[in-house]
This record gives C-alpha cells, structure tokens and sequence, in this order.
C-alpha cells in the first residue's frame, strides 16, 4: 500500500488495512515501514509507470528505427519514423527516408496534428528521446500545433518503454526476416505489418486482446490462416460456418 501510493501516511495506511479486516496500530505501520526502508508518506515519489498511467489518454510516443534497405547503391539504411497512442496501443507511420533532416520531420508530422481526430490533436503530450532529429525547430512547430513535448532523460530507454518495445516488434517479427529490395518495397511491407498488428496480433499489455479486430466468439467452422509479407506473419481464425 505504502508504495503503490506515495502520498499515504501511517494514519491512511491504517485505515485501508481496517477495511480489509486488519487492526493494527499506527505506531505498527510505522514501525514496518521503516523495518523495510520506505519512507513516510510525502517523501515517497510517485513511479513513473503510475505517472504515465495517470495521463494515458493525453499521451504519445515517438521515435525512429532504421532498416537496411537494397538499392541500385548497395544497401542504404533508411530511418522510419512513427507515433503510438499509449492507451491504445495504435501505432501510425510518419514516413521513411535515408535522409532525416528537419524538414522532413516537420513534414511527416503534418498529417497527424492538422485533424480534429489526429493523434498529435492539440492538448495532447508526445514523449520522445534526446534524438538530435527531435530538434528545437521541431519541437517550436509541434508547441504551434498545441502539442507539449516531454523528452526523456538521457540513457533512459524504460521512460520511452512502449515505443521502444513496438520498434522491437516490428524488426524481430518483422523486418528481419525481409531485405527491402527498394523503398516502395519498405513502404509496402511496413503497411503489411501496421495492419497486422493493429487487427491481427494480440498484445500482452492489452490482456492479450486486438487492438482493432474483432472480439474472439464461438465458431463452428474451419480454422484458415491469413498470410501477410509472404507467410512471415500469421493470422489464425475460424471461417463461417
């Protein structure tokens, strides 16, 4: 109780243990407390993933990965950028490009905060890393468009957890297993995946549930597979009866 709730004080704390049958008194919790080095309550800071959890509705993460993609050139290595609604889970692709300068940031961001339903709508807060691409004229266009931007503390991954975690996905599950032969091949494959994931694979941090698909019910047919970038991701459902 102590440290799921930072502001409690030994007099709280004894009250929430009274409502589920344990009688005990303050100078007990206390003494507990300071036997497991937690200090009283209004020294205790509030976790990051309870902050986070507090404002999931307003939150949006950023970030970019890179893909070695095949060209006339040899390999060039491309850097997509995307944004992910943390209480959702929904994740949008901004673009890609070998060349990932200001001007191009600034223009795929266009799309997602210019849209009464947008995912960077004004009021909202996007989280992204210390990445020199995320630049003080960026950050200037996104304050215009009503966004506040929040930037993690430098070598903090965990305080980015959920963007960083879709970039896992999309390359283990994904990217590589493919070489990109051209960037209109990058392009198709990643629609490939966003549909996948969003109305295909489940999601552990959803209870296991689709962030867009249809709700599992009983069925009596066939089960048939849905193949996407050539058998690589895999959807398994029940055809009607």
């Amino acid at each position: 109780m102590a440290t799921e709730n930072p502001t409690w004080g030994y007099t709280r704390i004894q009250g929430a243990l009274k409502n589920v049958g344990h009688c005990v008194g303050r100078s007990t919790v206390a003494r507990v407390l300071r036997a497991h080095g937690i200090p009283p309550g209004g020294q205790r800071a509030t976790p990051w993933r309870t902050f986070m959890q507090a404002h999931w509705p307003a939150l949006v993460a950023a970030d970019f990965f890179t893909t070695e993609v095949w060209t006339a050139r040899g390999l060039v290595t491309y850097y997509t950028a995307f944004v992910i609604e943390l209480q959702s889970r929904r994740v949008q692709i901004l673009g890609s490009t070998p060349y990932p300068d200001e001007a191009f940031v600034i223009q795929c961001l266009r799309p997602v905060s210019s849209e009464s339903d947008a995912l960077l709508q004004a009021g909202r807060i996007l989280v992204c890393d210390r990445d020199p691409k995320w630049s003080r004229a960026v950050k200037q266009w996104l304050s215009t468009a009503g966004v506040h931007v929040v930037r993690t503390p430098p070598g903090a991954p965990n305080c980015n957890a959920h963007a960083e975690r879709f970039v896992r996905s999309v390359k283990e599950e994904c990217l590589r297993r493919v070489v990109p032969l051209g960037e209109w091949h990058l392009r198709r494959t990643l629609r490939e995946f966003i549909t996948h994931y969003q109305r295909e694979r489940n999601h552990q941090g959803l209870s296991n549930e689709l962030i867009d698909g249809p709700a599992a019910e009983e069925r009596s047919g066939a089960v048939r597979r849905r193949r996407r970038v050539g058998g690589i991701l895999s959807y398994y459902y029940r055809s009607a009866a």
